[in-house]
């Protein structure tokens, strides 16, 4: 599971400094998580192929969260994409990227397929043989979710010395890699556990911004690998936090230390702060690990 963030910052964009987007490698998918403006722009910068994007993910309607998404959209047209695309995120996304390619009389040469959700509970958004994505409902000044994405079980893994020393056929090979007892040459049932081992445990990875501290997550992300989680403010400013939906940095980590996640990103920094340090350290007083996005940094968790 790999993890690059492309912007990390809230409101505009500065010169060194980007909104809200990232891309997520899970299990040979690539998936874009919002696109604020200049998204498109970081991706180049990061050498990230435009045609391995195929699933788009938006939180909320906020401009520094998808202001980026119809440019991308319309330069994936001057490529001549022809890979649908799918993208997800609240209702009324599919009216204003319409309005907007009407409006230019700039149709795309490929499918654009829009999801639009309106549930207040968490919900089922993706899914195939390898990946889940769920909503998480988060509180914010409009409606917004996070998301949450799990791998699903893998197969198990054959001892191939093992196969063979017990003499089973190479068509059943399959059937041992899905957990089943087979019988070898000799007609002698073999114990799938003598000659497999388990698949890696299944990651996950948990999107949370924009929002207010908000404990009803907690439930939905209980004992994700990674979270991400945003953290506007210190607690210095922390009377900010509440009239304008989103969170501190020892808020973020009261939900992680709740939720048992393995690890804690902050991100979605106010750009009224110039040692982002402090937010690792107001963290760390509630939950140990935590790690700092930033523009451009990759986070690999194997």
């Amino acid at each position: 599971m790999k993890l690059t963030i492309l912007g990390c910052y809230s409101a505009t964009p500065r010169v060194l400094t980007n909104p809200t987007s990232q891309v997520l490698e899970i299990k040979n998918h690539m998936f874009l998580i919002d696109c604020g403006e200049g998204t498109q722009v970081q991706l180049r910068k990061h050498k990230i192929k435009f045609n391995r994007i195929k699933h788009i993910f938006i939180s909320h309607l906020h401009g520094d969260h998808f202001f980026g998404l119809a440019g991308l959209i319309s330069t994936f047209r001057l490529l001549t994409r022809e890979t649908d695309l799918n993208i997800y995120g609240p209702k009324g996304i599919k009216e204003v990227i319409t309005l907007q390619m009407k409006l230019a009389d700039s149709w795309t040469n490929y499918k654009l397929i829009f999801h639009e959700l309106e549930s207040d509970t968490s919900e089922l958004i993706f899914e195939d043989d390898d990946v889940e994505v769920h909503t998480i409902p988060l509180k914010h000044r409009v409606y917004t979710n996070g998301f949450l994405f799990k791998e699903k079980e893998g197969e198990r893994k054959l001892n191939i010395n093992a196969v063979k020393a017990n003499n089973i056929n190479i068509a059943y090979y399959r059937k041992l890699k899905q957990g089943f007892d087979v019988e070898n040459e000799n007609g002698e049932l073999i114990k799938n556990s003598l000659v497999t081992s388990a698949p890696e445990k299944p990651k996950s990875y948990a999107f949370c911004s924009d929002t207010a501290y908000k404990e009803d997550i907690v439930p939905i992300i209980k004992d994700v690998d990674v979270l991400y989680h945003e953290s506007t403010f210190l607690e210095k400013h922390e009377k900010l936090a509440d009239p304008t939906k989103h969170s501190t940095a020892k808020q973020a980590a009261s939900i992680a230390k709740q939720a048992n996640a393995g690890t804690l990103i902050l991100g979605h920094y106010s750009t009224r702060y110039d040692n982002l340090n402090d937010f690792k350290t107001e963290a760390k007083t509630i939950f140990k690990q935590v790690r700092l996005a930033k523009d451009g940094k990759v986070f690999n968790f194997n």
